[in-house]
């Protein structure tokens, strides 16, 4: 992770208060709290990680109680409401010490905390508090069925929890389907927000995966980091929405975000090499001076495309923010030359946040040393994800106006938090900038307790709107952002 200095002024404006703005224009404060058209006797949430609280990197009992959907749980008992469940972890640390160890201390870790590592604040990942514990089971029921790491098409698999331990702690049976259990509880009103890990997978690994897109493969063929067929996405949710709505419940579902909008792909500027002296850059420049020649060599042969040996030509300037070099999977293989996949980084390109502690120009990380592939989302496998993003939101979106549902524009909403001026709630300013901003957590896609209150209260607005309720916000200052050392 990158070492994060954060000054004491950015650290204050996280809690000074600007005026009394608040970017929810559907204050019911001063309003009689009614139920309207909906009932919340039953309310089931169903999802991947944002839906559970899943923050910091893993999943831990603090993050879940402040998971949107028990936020607005909270609200809709003032209107008749009932309990809600959460499948809670047995400590407030996440991870499961022998999935963790099985994977090289890589993946299922506890969260991530901010420490100060070698005079910078750095996030740090905390070793697992525990193992698996199975709290589910024949009558177990969860309102909260928000599973990490879940896409579309899992929700309906029977006997998911083999394939996803977070299910598996929580199922009624070894044969059982995420949506088979929420239909099973027969709900009066849920939410569903399913389908940003069918490309958040791609773009995280880099684009290791297959665009999926139109080619009518069953997902059971899918690789873990493929991007998911919009026919596949819109078919399957279209199924979960008539299998929850066909005892008479109503419910809201929300679209997708697009990855430019988290930190986790904007945090690291995309041409992130400054400072280089006029000597760096002179040996830079003389040690690719025969890989600039050899490209020569092969657009003189017809090789490649004036166009792409443009692209390719790897020059440092001193007194300016340089791109980094790269290792880029979809350019013209000239190995047989002896010349490798090299290009910079532009404007265009999304370096992906782990590159961090990477990217170090005295060390020759994204000059001398090249990138992998898998720390930047390049022009190319970024379109492919806006696009699939697109046609996701453009069903779900049909799908809710079919149904007669509400629907949440969480892109829309998400955009909004990303740009300068960001979101207000009661005079305190929200934005999408990486720990500073107090939205979303050290892992740069998950939100914080504060950013899921945001999100929360998006839903209850669009209900009221929709149902004719009269549901409070929540108070998203009074839930917790990042925690500092």
């Amino acid at each position: 992770m990158k070492k994060i200095l954060i000054s004491t002024i950015a650290v204050s404006a996280l809690l000074f208060t600007v005026s009394c703005k608040t970017d929810f224009d559907t204050d019911v404060s001063s309003i009689v709290v009614s139920k309207g058209d909906a009932n919340f006797t039953k309310f089931v949430s169903i999802g991947n990680s944002l839906t559970s609280g899943f923050r910091d990197g893993t999943l831990y009992s603090d993050g879940q109680l402040q998971s949107y959907p028990s936020m607005m749980a909270q609200q809709m008992k003032l209107a008749g409401g009932g309990a809600f469940v959460q499948p809670m972890m047995p400590n407030n640390v996440g991870g499961f010490t022998s999935l963790f160890a099985a994977s090289g201390g890589t993946e299922f870790y506890g969260k991530l905390t901010l420490k100060v590592i070698n005079g910078a604040l750095t996030p740090t990942p905390s070793a697992p508090a525990a193992d698996i514990d199975i709290i589910g089971g024949a009558g177990k029921m969860f309102n909260n069925m928000g599973v990490p790491g879940a896409k579309s098409f899992h929700l309906g698999i029977n006997g998911y929890g083999s394939l996803n331990p977070y299910f598996k702690r929580f199922a009624t049976s070894p044969t059982a389907s995420m949506i088979g259990d929420a239909v099973a509880q027969a709900p009066t009103f849920f939410s569903l927000w399913i389908g940003n890990n069918d490309v958040l997978s791609y773009a995280t690994s880099g684009g290791a995966g297959v665009d999926q897109t139109g080619t009518g493969n069953n997902p059971a063929t899918y690789g873990s980091n493929d991007i998911t067929d919009p026919a596949v996405v819109g078919s399957v949710i279209n199924g979960y929405v008539t299998a929850l709505t066909a005892g008479g419940a109503k419910g809201i579902i929300a679209n997708i975000p697009n990855v430019t909008s988290i930190p986790y792909f904007t945090r690291v500027p995309a041409k992130p090499i400054a400072g280089l002296s006029d000597a760096q850059v002179t040996q830079l420049n003389t040690a690719y001076a025969q890989y600039n020649g050899g490209l020569g060599q092969a657009k003189a042969a017809g090789l490649i495309t004036d166009a792409e040996y443009q692209v390719r030509l790897v020059k440092f300037t001193a007194g300016v923010a340089n791109g980094a070099v790269i290792k880029d999977k979809d350019l013209t293989n000239l190995a047989a030359l002896g010349l490798p996949s090299y290009r910079q980084t532009t404007t265009r390109d999304l370096i992906l946040l782990p590159a961090s502690s990477v990217l170090n120009p005295t060390a020759g990380g994204g000059t001398s040393v090249a990138l992998d592939d898998k720390y930047v989302l390049t022009e190319k496998e970024t379109g492919k994800v806006l696009t699939a993003t697109a046609a996701y939101n453009v069903a779900i979106k049909s799908i809710a106006d079919a149904k007669g549902l509400a629907f949440v524009d969480a892109n829309a909403k998400m955009m909004q938090l990303s740009s300068a001026s960001g979101l207000q709630w009661d005079g305190v300013k929200y934005t999408a900038t990486f720990v500073t901003g107090g939205t979303f957590s050290l892992d740069g896609v998950h939100l914080t307790g504060r950013g899921y209150a945001l999100i929360a209260n998006e839903f209850l607005k669009v209900i009221n709107q929709k149902y004719k309720s009269t549901l409070p916000m929540v108070n998203v200052n009074s839930y917790t952002g990042v925690t500092f050392p």
